[in-house]
This record gives C-alpha cells, sequence and structure tokens, in this order.
C-alpha cells in the first residue's frame, strides 16, 4: 500500500508521521506548528516537529539533546519519557513530561522549539501520576493537568484519575489544592481503564477536557467532557467516544486500529483538527512499526467535537486543511520514500537514535563515513551498545549499508539490525569465529535467550574485504543477504529469511517500534 496510494491534488495521506511516533502533542503558534512524540528510553528524545499546513512535518531538534538533561540508566526501552505535551505562552514554549522510572514528571522550556532545552524542573506533587499539560485561562491563572492515582484504594486494575492543580510559570511550581476532575473515566460503574493524556481548552465558555481512556492497544479511544468550570464538575460527551476503531470488523481490509490520545487545536482560520496516534497490523493485533501519527478534522455538534463518528473506519486519504500548502520536508516522513545518509555533516541528522544515554564518545563522522568503536556492550545487555539506528517506517522496507570492518579476535562484530527492543532483533555482519572472518545472521528471541542471540547462517568471506549488507522485510518476513562492496550491480548472496511475530508489540511487549542500525561490537 505505501508504493500504490497516491494522494490527490487537495489531499493529504495517513499516517502524517510513519513508523514509530506515538503519542503526539501539538500547538499552535500564529501561522506555526510544533509537534513532539515519546521515544521512551531512546536517545536524543522527544522530537520536535515544525509544519505550516499539519500536513508536511520537519523535524527541527529533540529536545532531550545532552546526556545529563535525563538519565535511562539500564531502563527497558519502553521506559523513560512518556507522552510529551508541547504548549506556548508568551514567547517561551513547554514541554511537560514524565520521565518513567527515572525521575517522574518534569517541565524545560525553549524559547525556541527548535533547541536548546533546558534541563528539567521537577514536579514532586505529581508524583506517582503520568501525562501532564499545561492550560492557560483567560484570566491569566494557569493550572496543570495529569493523570494520577484514585481517592482511596483502586478499585480495579486500571483504575486512574485526572487532577488538576494552579501552576506558577516563574517558579514552574504547582501550588494550592489538587481538585479530582475525572474517577476512572466518563462512566466508572463501567470500570473503564486508563483515563489519560489529559487535555484542557476553552471555547464558546465552555471547558473542555480531551482525554484517552481504554488502554493504547485496540480497545483505544477519545473521550470528551466540559464543564463551566475549569475545576468542573465535567459532564461527559453523550456521544463518547469521539475517535475510537474498536468494535470494527476484524476483518476489514488495510485496517487501522488502536486509535487515541488525541490533542485538538484550532487553525488561525477557525478550523479544528485533531492529531492522534493508531497502528497499520498487518495482522490481527501484529504490528512492527509502531504507533504512528495521524491527522483527521474535527467537525462539531451540538456544542461537542468529533474526530471519527460511530462506525467510521480511519481514512488513509483525506482532503488537506484549509491552509496554505507548505514546504514538503527534506527527509520525507509519509508514504513511499527512500533516505539515503551519506554522513557527509559534522553532526547526525536529528533522527537517528540510540539506546539509552551514551557514557562516552563511540561514534564520529570523518570523510562522509559513521565511524563506530565497538565496545563490549551488546544489542541485548539493556546498555547502551555502539549502535545507531532510524526508524523502520514501511510496512516493506529494505535498509542497506556499507561496512568495513577487519575483526581482531572471535566476537568482533559490526554490521546491520534490526531492532525491536534488547530481547528481540536480528544481526546481519561481519564477525570473527573460530579465528575466521564471516558473515553471519545473529537472532534474539526472547528474554530467556542468550543475551548475544544465536547463529542462524553464515558464509565464508575475505577478512578486510567491504561488503554490503541488506535487511528487507516484509510485514513479519525478515530475509538478509550480503554482496561484495565491487564496482557495479551488487551481486546479492541470501544468508537466510525468516518468517516471524516476534518483533511485533504484541509478542515484544512494550510502546516502541522496530528500527534500522548499524553496530559494533566485541566480546
Amino acid at each position: 500500500m505505501d508504493a500504490t496510494l497516491r494522494p490527490k491534488p487537495g489531499e493529504y495521506r495517513n499516517p502524517i508521521l510513519q513508523g514509530f511516533f506515538p503519542d503526539p502533542s501539538v500547538t499552535r503558534v500564529g501561522e506555526d506548528y510544533y509537534l513532539v512524540t515519546s521515544t521512551f528510553s531512546y536517545f536524543p528524545g522527544i522530537p520536535v516537529f515544525h509544519s505550516r499546513d499539519l500536513v508536511n512535518w520537519t523535524q527541527i531538534g529533540n529536545a532531550i539533546d545532552r546526556p545529563d538533561q535525563l538519565d535511562f540508566k539500564k531502563l527497558g526501552l519502553s521506559r523513560g519519557v512518556f507522552a510529551p505535551t508541547i504548549q506556548a505562552k508568551d514567547g517561551l514554549f513547554y514541554i511537560l513530561n514524565t520521565c518513567v522510572d527515572c525521575g517522574g514528571n518534569f517541565t524545560i522550556t525553549a524559547k525556541n522549539p527548535a533547541g536548546p532545552w533546558s534541563d528539567p524542573t521537577w514536579l514532586p506533587d505529581l508524583d506517582g501520576g503520568i501525562d501532564p499539560s499545561l492550560f492557560f485561562d483567560e484570566d491569566g491563572r494557569i493550572w496543570i493537568l495529569n493523570n494520577g492515582p484514585p481517592e482511596g484504594t483502586p478499585q480495579y486494575q486500571g483504575h486512574r484519575a485526572i487532577w488538576i492543580q494552579e501552576f506558577d510559570l516563574k517558579t514552574l511550581k504547582s501550588f494550592g489544592p489538587r481538585t479530582l476532575l475525572v474517577n476512572g473515566g466518563v462512566d466508572i460503574s463501567k470500570k473503564p481503564v486508563w483515563i489519560e493524556g489529559p487535555h484542557i481548552f476553552k471555547k464558546d465558555g465552555w471547558y473542555y477536557l480531551s482525554c484517552a481512556e481504554g488502554g493504547t492497544a485496540e480497545g483505544h479511544s477519545q473521550v470528551l467532557l466540559r464543564s463551566r468550570s475549569v475545576t468542573g464538575p465535567f459532564v461527559p460527551n453523550p456521544a463518547n467516544p469521539v475517535l475510537t476503531q474498536r468494535g470494527l470488523p476484524a476483518d476489514r481490509a488495510d485496517p487501522i486500529t488502536s486509535a487515541g490520545h488525541a490533542q485538538l487545536v484550532e487553525t488561525q482560520k477557525g478550523d479544528w483538527w485533531a492529531t492522534f496516534l493508531a497502528v497499520r497490523p498487518y495482522a490481527g493485533d501484529f504490528y512492527t512499526i509502531g504507533r504512528e501519527t495521524f491527522l483527521l478534522p474535527v467537525t462539531w455538534k451540538d456544542g461537542w467535537p468529533q474526530i471519527t463518528a460511530p462506525g467510521q473506519t480511519i481514512p488513509y486519504l483525506h482532503a488537506r486543511p484549509a491552509l496554505p500548502k507548505g514546504a514538503k520536508p527534506a527527509v520525507p516522513t509519509n508514504g513511499a520514500f527512500t533516505v539515503r545518509d551519506e554522513f557527509a555533516g559534522a553532526t547526525l541528522p536529528p533522527y537517528w537514535m540510540m539506546a539509552r544515554n551514551p557514557r562516552s564518545n563511540w561514534y564520529a563522522l570523518q570523510g562522509g563515513a559513521l565511524r563506530l568503536t565497538a565496545r563490549a556492550e551488546g544489542l541485548g545487555d539493556n546498555a547502551n551498545p555502539s549502535f545507531l539506528a532510524r526508524r523502520q517506517q514501511h510496512r516493506s522496507a529494505t535498509a542497506e549499508t556499507l561496512v568495513r570492518f577487519t575483526p581482531e579476535k572471535d566476537g568482533d562484530r559490526a554490521g546491520l539490525s534490526v531492532f525491536q527492543n534488547d530481547d528481540y532483533w536480528f544481526f546481519v555482519g561481519i564477525k570473527q569465529v573460530g579465528g575466521k572472518a564471516l558473515v553471519t545472521l545473529d537472532q534474539r528471541e526472547g528474554p530467556k535467550a542468550p543475551a548475544a542471540g544465536k547463529t542462524l547462517g553464515t558464509a565464508p568471506v575475505a577478512a578486510g574485504v567491504p561488503l554490503r549488507l541488506r535487511i528487507t522485510v516484509q510485514d513479519n518476513r525478515y530475509s538478509f543477504a550480503y554482496a561484495e562492496a565491487k564496482a557495479g550491480t551488487p551481486r546479492w548472496q541470501p544468508l537466510g529469511s525468516v518468517q516471524t511475530d516476534t518483533l511485533t508489540t504484541r509478542t515484544a511487549g512494550g510502546f516502541v517500534g522496530s528500527v534500522f542500525g548499524v553496530f559494533a561490537g566485541r566480546d
């Protein structure tokens, strides 16, 4: 579908950010739109995007781009920074976030959303909660919202609540009483789970509270409540949920599922749109590319917003917002595309990531090449290996690289990986085994498997000869090949092909999507 579905003039294509870009938060400043998403324990973290038309997005930086801002330690890749929100007031930008298992709730600020962003200011009043966001009221008062535990003992698994408290922009501290806005969800008698991601906006004298509900899997949804007072009581929309794909036929063609975690934004022309996350499974609830960012218009009826009507499927193609068409980004984020990195600049492009914070300088850009220092930290060690990656953004995708590597002892290795998390990955590359250089295909398929994985296939290669490496993915089919780096068309030699669901979120767990990356290691 990536190659065959093409927008007509006046249309855009969903998702607007393909691949692992979950929990989008969007804000408008004049005619400019800014968007951030979750990155969990990847570094740099919290990508910042800019757009003028809500369709074409360019990454302008990462909010967490210094190792000393946050410490992801040896956390699992699905811990770390969850669900950021971005907002602006009087020329200053704010990102609020939760560093799960690494400090709690915090805010950072910047005069320029491209950075640099400040060190975190921690928000201890929100301990035990997640998903903080700000609301700037017309009377000048500032409020902070978050998901937190309910009053008393939770009545069931997933019983959470939404809280509000005043906030001081000068000290970046909350103060005054904390007020409960939502207990459990829109109807606690039905035991709703995981009310989260709260945002408040004001329209026509009403305070609207927008929240995700139902968890981030196929039961995900977005619900709305409103009140005449910012501290409630809030009354649920009788037509909730305003966005969901649950309950639709499981056998529908090319389904989009798990939609929710929306944020509404009003354009400078008075139209309303929503960004939200959803997924494109290749079968059932199986997907490898992660939760992606989608865009749909918001309609208003009887004083309530609606994103999808009951039973409506999320369209892949839709009419564009009535905004001047923005410039296409130099690095595409949508549709069928190819990106080639020559590493000719002084710094890595902002979409390259590593697992957790770096503790040393183990990579460099030299002479149009990316040079990695092979270290003992491996892909399965819950550490910061010599591994640099970018997101897999298509269900049908190919990653290629050229590696120049001469191993010195057994266990030395360098090559290409498709990586879901520390427990689930493939590696194809040059490795010394028994004193000989081989091209090898390794796999780790679970936390009980050896951290270095097992070898699925090998072939002899001449030591010191540059090799081209290729990984081809078609849904859950992974094919691996190599070729000597000679002039002319590469003569690819297959090394193995595996059909497996182990790189899916459903099997591997967590919240991240697969990435392609280059890796160098040694025993």
